[in-house]
């Protein structure tokens, strides 16, 4: 695997703690072509958020020097413990849990402590309680300072600085372990394919060969004084290029706290239906008119397309639409079909359970989940059938094309068209976005 040659360019955009990132497939190997995959100083490792506390408990500092006849106690709960098997492994007496307990009551409940939740514990020289915080994410937590006979309690949600950073590859064999060869986060390749859904089956169409351009931010927080970096944030611009064709994505803001992708001619990347009706699925079988069936030994149509998950993965609708089949059909087992508008009507089989609450006449939204993954009916293994009828004529799920997405409004194109270019201009490498810090 050749060695990643990497161009970190930032710039520094404040974002508060509910920054988010977008989610769908995850897609692997790859030969990189141009990254930035390493951090700015110290990072914290690239896995959940729980899962990277777990291992940097020493980024929960002590919000005041500790003086020699105080105690100090830290660690992460484990899988299987609870904060007070935690703390009274570590000789924290049950009076002083009870404590925690009592002065957090109605902020956060231990029974939902999780494993890699972070505690740090001061005492007096006699065992008082003095300050304790707990730490749920690399960003959120709560504090508990006794201060005479009562309690003070503060919700911790840390600032986090995203600066724009570009990453690039090329696939030789999933999206997904290209860019983790890269040293980023899966997440973004989550987060890549997730706009794209409309366009681009990730499971079906990527092969070795097809290249990709992701301009987004890397979100950091203060550690120590030190900038260290937490997670993948937005993406700001995305390209994709490959058997699929040529696909470009622009992150474009037409209204306050409410944004999308767009295309560069200013439509949606929206569509009326998504690609696939999962997020992790490996194809085992395609539409075909003249498929041997693996169970009766025959050749008959196969009318639809076969996705292999683990019994249990959510199946979402394909888009919009109201149930009109939610039950048991022969061969076909547990079956939920859809109808769309235009005369579409997309089916999923031999699924393992229906969504809670779905029957006969709900309405369903794009990306809702209606079911599970699994074995009924005529299977040789957990799977869904994913089909779908035009005016009750079976199509292949592949060939689906839908009109473009709403454009932005007339009065914001020249804005548009602006940041557009600045985007591309940064994806390409074609303008610097900031010094490397």
């Amino acid at each position: 695997m050749p060695l990643s040659t990497g161009i970190r360019e930032t710039r520094p955009i404040l974002v508060p703690t509910w920054a988010g990132v977008a989610c769908a497939l995850a897609i692997g190997f790859a030969t990189p072509l141009t990254a930035d995959p390493a951090s700015d100083g110290e990072r914290f490792p690239a896995a959940s958020s729980l899962g990277a506390l777990a291992v940097a408990p020493s980024s929960v500092a002590p919000s005041a020097p500790v003086s020699p006849r105080r105690h100090v106690t830290e660690g992460v709960i484990q899988r299987g413990k609870t904060l007070s098997d935690s703390l009274r492994s570590q000789g924290v007496s049950p009076q002083v849990v009870n404590e925690i307990a009592k002065g957090l009551k109605g902020h956060f409940d231990f029974r939902h402590a999780q494993p890699g939740h972070l505690y740090h514990l001061v005492q007096d020289g006699a065992g008082e309680l003095i300050e304790f915080r707990y730490s749920t994410s690399v960003t959120d937590g709560y504090t508990l300072v006794k201060i005479g006979d009562r309690y003070d309690v503060s919700r911790e949600e840390a600032e986090l600085e995203a600066r724009a950073t570009r990453i690039a590859g090329v696939i030789t064999s999933t999206l997904y372990q290209s860019i983790t060869n890269l040293g980023e986060d899966g997440q973004l390749a989550r987060d890549f394919s997730d706009i794209f859904a409309w366009d681009i089956d990730f499971q079906r169409v990527v092969q070795p060969g097809d290249s990709y351009q992701i301009l987004y931010e890397r979100l950091y927080r203060d550690v120590g004084g030190r900038a260290t970096y937490v997670r993948p944030g937005r993406i700001l611009a995305a390209r994709f290029q490959g058997r699929a064709g040529d696909h470009l994505a622009l992150y474009f803001q037409p209204e306050e706290d409410r944004g999308g992708y767009y295309r560069p001619d200013g439509t949606s990347v929206e569509g009326a239906f998504l690609m696939a009706p999962m997020r992790h699925g490996r194809i085992t079988s395609n539409y075909n008119p003249a498929r041997r069936h693996p169970i009766l030994k025959v050749t008959r149509p196969h009318h639809g397309i076969d996705y292999a998950a683990s019994t249990g993965t959510p199946v979402w609708s394909i888009g919009k639409g109201v149930v009109v089949h939610r039950g048991w059909q022969g061969a076909n087992g547990n079956l939920v079909k859809v109808k769309h508008d235009n005369g579409f009507v997309s089916s999923y089989a031999h699924l393992s359970r229906f969504s809670k609450g779905l029957s006969v006449g709900s309405r369903v939204d794009q990306k809702q989940v209606i079911g599970y993954v699994g074995q009924t009916g005529l299977a040789t293994g957990p799977h869904v059938c994913f089909r779908v009828q035009q005016n009750g004529e079976y199509v292949d799920p592949a060939s689906l094309r839908t009109p473009a997405g709403a454009p932005i409004p007339g009065e914001l194109v020249p804005t548009f068209r602006a940041h557009r270019d600045q985007l591309l201009a940064e994806l390409g490498g074609q303008r610097k976005v900031a010094d490397r810090r």
